[in-house]
């Protein structure tokens, strides 16, 4: 997701490799992997978001999703 971020490059690039390599040693299929990232992603809500900031947080990750895969 292109966007200004806190993180260093190489702090993000190595979460996203070790969650890619985690996938493709238990041969996660799309499906699977899907599964996983949504309900590691709804953990993540759980645990480090507080209730009334939830709902608003997940519809702002959910835009920038959708910007995300039609490229815009």
């Amino acid at each position: 997701m292109p966007q200004q971020s806190k993180y260093s490059d190489s702090q993000f690039e190595g979460i996203m490799h070790d969650i890619i390599i985690a996938l493709e040693k238990h041969q996660a299929n799309r499906d699977l992997s899907l599964m996983v990232l949504g309900n590691l992603i709804t953990n993540i809500f759980q645990q480090q978001v507080g209730d009334n900031q939830r709902e608003q947080m997940a519809e702002q990750f959910t835009q920038v999703l959708l910007k995300s895969i039609n490229g815009k």
